[in-house]
């Protein structure tokens, strides 16, 4: 192969793999974020313990519209115990704020169905944080209040 063949081949791989590289679909982090927190609720929705295990760290804490607050194992006993009839569940209006390795996350939930036989709307608006710990973000706290306008 002469040196100009060379040369060619080197810049068509080049082009080729600048080109490919330019195709990906990266996330960022405020993408991932905002991911994540849909597959939070996606989980509750279908008790999937072992996925929000996944996500909450040891020394999660959690403080609920009514002022309470529970640990990590009384969060994960909340989801294993959910059953609310929840005829539609919205997710949206995120905020997604990152300081290198902790990152703030605001968002709405809304949540249509019946009490008491009659329809119900709940909105709560939350406030998770996260840390980056071994190349994955975990929940380290969240407060959710309940809108009453």
């Amino acid at each position: 192969m002469t040196i100009l063949s060379r040369v060619l081949l080197a810049l068509f791989c080049l082009s080729f793999a600048g080109h490919a590289s330019a195709q990906l679909d990266v996330k960022s982090t405020q993408e991932i974020l905002i991911e994540l927190e849909q597959n939070w609720i996606s989980a509750l929705k279908r008790n999937d313990v072992k996925f929000i295990d996944s996500i909450l760290a040891e020394e999660f804490i959690a403080t609920y519209g009514d002022g309470t607050r529970g640990d990590r194992n009384h969060e994960l006993k909340l989801v294993a115990d959910f059953n609310a009839q929840v005829d539609e569940w919205l997710v949206g209006e995120f905020t997604v704020k990152v300081y290198r390795d902790t990152a703030v996350v605001w968002f709405t939930q809304r949540m249509t169905g019946p009490v008491q036989g009659k329809p119900v709307e709940i909105t709560t608006r939350y406030m998770d944080v996260f840390v980056m710990r071994d190349g994955r973000w975990q929940c380290v706290g969240s407060q959710s209040t309940r809108v009453t306008k």
